[in-house]
């Protein structure tokens, strides 16, 4: 009969695991599925809404939550910040369920 294992783990196991973890998980806390790639042009679905009072469409809210961890550097943009800052472009991110970044 063999004897059960009382050995710790190595620490650069649990090093291992930590990092992992790390890396797998947002700062939120949320599952990260794949790394989002920066692009303003993914949010063009969203003009109407916000130079307008149009609501967003649903490909508008969808892209606008995929490109959720964009949104500083897009406020940063001087060409951009004036969409993202307007009454209509908070309007659309709260309507599409995104909180307005603290940046």
């Amino acid at each position: 009969m063999a004897k059960p294992c009382n050995r710790s783990p190595s620490p650069r196991l649990v090093v291992a695991a930590l990092m992992a973890a790390l890396v797998l998980l947002s700062p939120d806390g949320a599952p990260v599925a794949e790394a989002v790639t920066c692009s303003a042009t993914q949010l063009s679905s969203c003009v109407p809404a916000m130079t307008s009072s149009a609501p967003p469409s649903a490909l508008c809210c969808s892209k606008m939550r995929e490109q959720r961890p964009c949104l500083c550097e897009y406020i940063r943009n001087p060409n951009l910040r004036q969409y993202l800052t307007s009454a209509d472009g908070k309007r659309v991110m709260r309507v599409c369920g995104v909180p307005y970044p603290t940046c």
